[in-house]
């Protein structure tokens, strides 16, 4: 079983989850940017992570045999902050960088003026440099929530076919699809989705232009969700086909629509400016 992460947030993962996601066939994910839980205090702690999200975590997941890319933006809930807002004037020099395969995780937190002005203008920027979008949808009121993304892309110059929506459900998902954009399922141990519901949602609207993901970050997650879900929809009587399109060949073509993809054998190097994960090794 191929599988290609296509949202999980390394940066709050250790080396041992990167083997344990290599042994479960994890080859390929995107990092998106987002908030780190310690809420940001200027636009320069921005820039310092992404570089990290351009350079180490990608030597990190290299030595593991892993390609990672990354998505990167102004996430909802910082939009609301007036000291981190200038990160979206700062944002055209980053999305140049070849790792970077769509402008994301954009969309709503609280449903604020300020987030409606921070999607708007970033769904421009995607739009400017021909990326994609990863929409990250509200966690509160998500059936509202999802109604006003869908209007803001709506109303931008970025065709809702380049527009991955995350965190769905059950509740969410048909107008989702109905709105032409791709469908995305972060799978958690306690939250949002599990692996039953997941086949269960396949089974009701197929395969085509969905997503799973393990969004993994700094709470409770598990990074190997993605497999979980794999295996999940083998025992419901998926066939291989199903679960590597969906775990493979989606999250491929979505990504791909960046020209940025490189899906080859990550080659792993000695040092990143002069660092190893080795602690105290030569």
């Amino acid at each position: 079983m191929r599988i290609f992460d296509p949202h999980i947030h390394m940066t709050s993962r250790t080396t041992d989850d990167y083997q344990a996601m290599y042994d479960a066939g994890v080859r390929a994910l995107v990092e998106p940017s987002f908030w780190l839980g310690q809420p940001r205090t200027s636009p320069a702690s921005f820039f310092d992570y992404f570089d990290a999200l351009l350079g180490w975590e990608p030597f990190r997941a290299a030595q593991y045999g892993i390609a990672h890319h990354c998505t990167l933006a102004l996430n909802p809930k910082e939009a609301n902050d007036p000291r981190c807002v200038p990160v979206l004037d700062a944002l055209p020099r980053y999305l140049v960088k070849d790792s970077v395969v769509a402008v994301g995780e954009i969309g709503y937190d609280s449903m604020t003026p300020a987030e409606d002005t921070a999607l708007a203008a970033q769904l421009q920027l995607a739009a400017d440099h021909g990326l994609p979008a990863l929409v990250h949808t509200p966690h509160r009121d998500k059936l509202a929530g999802l109604h006003r993304t869908i209007d803001v892309i709506r109303e931008s110059r970025l065709p809702p076919e380049r527009v991955l929506l995350d965190h769905l459900n059950e509740t969410t998902v048909k107008d989702a699809r109905d709105s032409g954009c791709w469908a995305g399922f972060s799978i958690y141990p306690d939250t949002k989705m599990d692996e039953d519901r997941m086949v269960a949602i396949l089974r009701t609207h197929g395969t085509e232009k969905m997503l799973v993901n393990s969004a993994a970050d700094w709470g409770r997650s598990d990074p190997l969700k993605t497999r979980k879900v794999g295996d999940a929809m083998l025992a419901a009587g998926f066939d291989d086909d199903d679960v590597d399109k969906v775990l493979w060949r989606n999250p491929v073509e979505f990504y791909g629509q960046s020209g940025r993809l490189q899906l080859g054998t990550a080659t792993p190097q000695p040092l990143h400016e002069g660092n190893s994960i080795l602690r105290g090794g030569e």
